[in-house]
């Protein structure tokens, strides 16, 4: 399949909000014109049904799971390529999970990108027979989802079983904290599968750094980091894939290339931590990307399923901060020449 042949390359893919009205209904238009901007700016697939786009649509308001993943799919019949790389995200309990892995696959999803986000109390063998159990209907990409968002700690084991395993095809690495991503590259390069893993990042606060990585696999071939499926590449996403082309660059030797990602590394790191409300304990993330997008006209608020879930005090004014210092990251330019049709 085409499509498993890019996610196997490399790409960029965002990991896609999801845009509500006031009275917390699916905002269709900008649901739709949000997969318009990642395909435009060149994406190669959306992650849809994730983090990003608020677990609840798993579970209280699980009405929103179908009409949103359809949603994506549309506007890439229309304006993808054959092999946009579309994935699903899969949560809860093992029945609830493989549910939902058979309906992305009969949507025509490419792979499920499965959150320990809901699994309850399943012990690391129990993980890892859910994530059999999902392989069996849909391709699978495992997900180390930092703790303070729903995720918990694994360990080194625990990824190298979860590479072995022949549904595997990618793990995001979101841990937000190297010692744990040194874990999951350390399963994955001693697993007897490291050449048919795709490793993406995850670790929105260290994009530029895992996408600069070579970790020493046990038969001496280099493992890296292909992509990133991110929330933050929701935002400035003209921007993410030209800092993944520079990426592969600078790996294949090009001093230049290397260079400009060293200066962009920390702005990036810098953005993310307003974006993400890293001061408060990533409280603020969800309405901190959608704040991003509203200023450029993407979504028309800050709404989220959960009504306490607003800007945290305080991270407005380093969103302000952030938007000022670092204009070289936002496709400002981009979005408005584009957001009429978008938006039609």
């Amino acid at each position: 399949m085409a499509a498993l042949e890019r996610f196997a390359a490399g790409t960029v893919i965002p990991a896609q909000p999801l845009a509500l009205t006031e009275d917390l209904q699916l905002d269709e238009r900008r649901q739709r014109a949000l997969s318009r901007y990642y395909l435009a700016a060149g994406a190669g697939g959306i992650a849809v049904g994730v983090h990003s786009t608020q677990f609840g649509i798993h579970y209280e308001h699980s009405h929103l799971l179908k009409p949103v993943l359809q949603a994506a799919l549309d506007v890439v019949a229309d304006h993808g390529d054959a092999d946009t790389v579309m994935v699903a995200g899969v949560c809860g309990p093992t029945d609830q999970a493989v549910r939902e892995a058979v309906q992305a696959r009969d949507l025509g999803y490419h792979a499920a990108l499965l959150a320990p986000q809901g699994a309850g109390d399943l012990d690391e063998a129990g993980l890892l027979e859910r994530a059999r159990l999902v392989g069996q209907e849909i391709p699978v990409i495992g997900f180390y989802l930092q703790p303070s968002v729903g995720g918990r700690l694994l360990s080194q084991d625990f990824w190298q079983q979860l590479a072995n395993q022949e549904s595997t095809i990618g793990i995001k690495a979101a841990p937000f904290d190297r010692y744990c991503t040194a874990d999951v590259l350390w399963g994955v390069a001693h697993s007897d599968r490291a050449d048919q893993v795709a490793l993406y990042t995850g670790n929105d606060d260290h994009i530029i750094g895992d996408l600069l990585l070579q970790y020493p696999r046990a038969d001496g071939k280099p493992l890296e980091f292909v992509g990133g499926l991110l929330g933050q590449w929701s935002l400035f996403t003209l921007e993410a894939v030209r800092i993944l082309a520079l990426s592969k660059q600078a790996k294949a030797g090009d001093t230049a290339a290397r260079q400009e990602l060293e200066l962009l590394d920390l702005p990036l790191t810098d953005a993310n931590g307003a974006f993400f409300d890293r001061l408060n304990g990533f409280v603020g993330c969800l309405p901190g990307i959608h704040e991003g997008l509203r200023r450029q006209g993407l979504m028309a608020g800050l709404w989220c399923l959960e009504p306490d879930e607003k800007l945290s005090p305080g991270q407005l004014e380093e969103i302000d901060r952030v938007w000022q210092a670092w204009p070289q990251l936002r496709d400002d330019a981009f979005i408005a020449e584009h957001l009429e049709s978008w938006l039609s």
